[in-house]
């Protein structure tokens, strides 16, 4: 038996998916994570928009870039509620189609080059668990007197 050259390119795809998913949910990982527990001295002494806000702002900021990288990645991987991962995808999106309008207004141009790599990423995952691939819930237990 023979595979197709169909079955090839879902592979392909399957892995620039996961590969797109772990690469959102790293960097926003990391970017939630210095914005929420990082001082904001040092923070504003990496990126400079930090020191011009209010700290509640900035931690609030770290906790959407943390729930965005969860969103995008554990649903899917857990297989619970995979359809959150499209969610999550459509809010990173619009996440990052505010930062680029954001730090583009600030004048901050060496920021954009990250964000213009992010958003395609994002949009992929968006298109790709949404419409291309989906990924199935897991089956519930079938052993009697679980589940309600």
């Amino acid at each position: 038996m023979t595979s197709s050259p169909r079955s090839g390119h879902c592979r392909y795809l399957t892995a620039g998916l996961w590969l797109a998913q772990v690469a959102v949910a790293i960097v926003f990982a990391a970017s939630g994570f210095f914005k929420l527990f990082m001082p904001i001295a040092d923070l504003a002494a990496m990126m400079t928009w930090p020191g011009d806000y209010p700290s509640p702002f900035v931690r609030a900021i770290g906790l959407v870039d943390l729930l965005g990288a969860a969103g995008v990645l554990l649903p899917s991987l857990t297989r619970i509620r995979p359809q959150l991962t499209v969610f999550a995808a459509g809010g990173c999106v619009l996440l990052q189609v505010l930062a680029i309008a954001f730090h583009a207004s600030r004048r901050e141009f060496s920021v954009l080059p990250l964000n213009f790599v992010l958003l395609p990423l994002c949009v992929l995952v968006l298109w790709g668990r949404g419409r291309r691939m989906p990924i199935s819930a897991r089956a519930k237990d079938a052993a009697p007197g679980r589940g309600a």
